[in-house]
């Protein structure tokens, strides 16, 4: 049973349907665009003035942060890097690009008012001591507030290492609680990828079972980011309400 006293956000990974239709359906989302290439400031004010104060975004962080220049996700870059700018790319690296690239990230989150920024790793950052060095050094130096800042690692990341760099790092576990163990945190963000993949459609059976990961913490996001995922998170909704 899911406390009465926990605070809950349901959403998607971007918008399925007209943002009037989402916002009179769903509190927060999650925005995509900025993973891949951030708009202008100008547009992130303009979708937050279409919201209500209430609504929620909370926004991924650019990809030049977090993925080699070699990930396929850089078809979608409009950027033009130099050669030099592409060996600087990713990894949490501490390098000039990377540094542009949280600063970029940051003043969208700001526009949008955003509360939290996350940091979605490729399965291809492991948990290498250069990986780890090179985290730890991105999250002590840069300016995070006012917002709370999530993690997704993927791959072979043991559980317990994830909690530890979390706290140190102060950090919120990010994932997938059908697909990875759960890391303690008194906030949830969980994100669902669909449980065989981005087609899979929740039966209520599932979403009856998400209500089970929802246990010790004092505020969770949900986000559907999988086909179904406008039906699935008004689904979740009603169940939570009923």
């Amino acid at each position: 049973m899911i406390p009465s006293d926990m605070l809950i956000k349901i959403g998607c990974c971007g918008f399925p349907v007209k943002k009037a239709v989402y916002a009179a359906h769903l509190s927060v989302v999650e925005v995509q665009q900025t993973f891949y290439e951030p708009p202008r400031v100008v547009t992130a004010r303009r979708w937050r003035t279409e919201m209500s104060p209430e609504f929620e975004f909370t926004l991924k962080a650019w990809q030049l942060i977090t993925h080699d220049a070699k990930s396929p996700t850089y078809r979608r870059l409009k950027t033009v890097l130099s050669p030099e700018e592409r060996s600087q790319a990713g990894g949490f690296k501490p390098t000039p690009l990377v540094r542009r690239a949280w600063e970029a990230t940051r003043e969208i989150a700001a526009a949008l008012n955003a509360r939290v920024i996350l940091f979605q790793c490729p399965a291809s950052f492991g948990p290498s001591p250069q990986n780890i060095d090179n985290l730890r050094r991105f999250f002590q130096e840069l300016n995070r507030h006012p917002f709370r800042l999530a993690w997704e690692p993927r791959g072979s990341w043991p559980p317990p290492e994830v909690e530890r760099l979390c706290r140190e790092l102060h950090l919120i576990p990010a994932s997938d609680p059908f697909t990875n163990p759960l890391v303690p945190c008194p906030i949830a963000y969980f994100r669902l990828h669909g449980r065989t993949g981005y087609r899979y459609a929740y039966t209520k059976a599932d979403l009856l079972e998400l209500t089970n990961f929802l246990t010790d913490q004092k505020e969770a996001y949900i986000l559907f980011n999988n086909i179904n995922m406008w039906d699935d998170a008004r689904q979740f909704l009603q169940i939570i309400s009923d």
